[in-house]
């Protein structure tokens, strides 16, 4: 078993537990390789020394065999390890180190559990849908795979229109500062905060939230994943934003964005007897009294 490390320097980290995190890697004998930022912070924070054969830069090695993507921060940080793994449908487990986490759902004191659950192939996953964005002018498209969410959104502080389509069907031009299309995964991040709804993981479909939209009437939708969804940008300054999870790209007035649901889908380690509705209850304090 390969155990994929990955972290972002800007995470919070304890020493404590990168410490057990590398210990319980040699007393499980599980192979590993770590990228290059986690192993500056890894050596600086412990004096654990890692070896520059498991150092990887870019792209995730692979080995071949079976393999779990470890990511060691929050949910901005596990977004950005997905994507060295160039679509594999290798398993991905996070350990929490943020503050709100709905991705990176085992805390770091879970992480003894974590990999023996690993060692005992007792992983549960669940799959996740993937979004395909293709964006850019006609012959210029560029391809892009989210996990959360793609957006169109203002750039400076003028308005924007964004015309969207569903399988060639217009729904309506929002005006106001974007809109947002969400999956399932990514209703409880940006999507949440404009007003969208909280979606199970399980459901098969995709939101779409407007973006302070200037018509009050303007509310989310909800349509199946099977959809394809086109995005048309009218913009009166130079260019708006895609942001595709947390990528960031330009957009011309009259650009497209067409946005279907990906073949390859995310296999996300859950914790062991916590479901997303514990999740839910838990992250969002729902049940909590105040009152005292």
């Amino acid at each position: 078993m390969n155990i994929i490390l990955f972290s972002r320097r800007q995470s919070a980290h304890s020493p404590s537990q990168i410490a057990s995190l590398f210990e319980a890697i040699g007393r499980y004998g599980f192979d590993y390789s770590i990228n290059e930022e986690f192993a500056d912070v890894a050596t600086s924070l412990t004096g654990i020394v890692v070896p520059a054969e498991r150092i990887y830069r870019g792209q995730a090695p692979s080995t071949g065999g079976d393999e779990v993507m470890i990511c060691y921060g929050g949910d901005g940080t596990l977004l950005d390890g997905i994507h060295r793994l160039a679509r594999r449908d290798t398993p991905v487990a996070g350990i929490n180190s943020g503050r709100l986490g709905f991705l990176t759902e085992n805390n770091g004191e879970g992480i003894d559990s974590l990999m023996e659950r690993i060692a005992r192939g007792q992983l549960h996953c669940e799959p996740r849908t993937m979004l395909r964005v293709e964006s850019g002018a006609a012959g210029t498209q560029e391809v892009h795979h989210a996990l959360n969410e793609t957006a169109i959104q203002r750039r400076g502080a003028t308005m924007i229109s964004v015309e969207a389509y569903v399988d060639g069907e217009m729904i309506a031009t929002y005006y106001g500062d974007g809109v947002i299309v969400a999956t399932p995964t990514g209703s409880t991040a940006y999507s949440l905060s404009a007003g969208g709804p909280i979606v199970s993981p399980s459901c098969r479909c995709l939101l779409l939230s407007p973006l302070a939209p200037h018509n009050l009437t303007m509310r989310p939708v909800v349509i199946p994943d099977s959809s394809t969804i086109e995005l048309v940008l009218r913009s009166r300054s130079q260019s708006a934003l895609l942001s595709v999870d947390n990528r960031v790209d330009s957009l011309d007035d009259g650009d497209r964005v067409r946005i279907t649901c990906d073949g390859q889908r995310l296999f996300l380690a859950t914790p062991h007897n916590n479901s997303f509705y514990d999740t839910l209850r838990n992250k969002m304090m729902w049940g909590v009294d105040r009152r005292d």
